[in-house]
């Protein structure tokens, strides 16, 4: 079965991100990473899913705001 795209929007002293990252490496889930402080665009997309920080992880279509491993999972279908 083919993984869902996996978009992880993260900044750069965000203790969640690195526990996202570490998580979808661990799981080998092939994902990407969008700095938002780097990419305006971005920032402004999480917030129009009303995402007010990071991390923010985008799964198809589907936006879940914070590192919510239950959630990734059971949209991913691992569990």
């Amino acid at each position: 079965m083919r993984q869902k795209k996996v978009i992880l929007f993260t900044s750069p002293s965000c203790k969640w991100c690195t526990v996202a990252k570490n998580y979808f490496k661990k799981n080998e889930i092939k994902f990407k990473t969008i700095d938002i402080s780097k990419d305006e665009k971005a920032k402004k997309d999480c917030e129009a899913h009303g995402c007010r920080g990071v991390p923010v992880v985008l799964i198809g279509s589907r936006w879940i705001a914070g590192f919510d491993q239950k959630k990734i999972e059971k949209v991913l279908g691992l569990k």
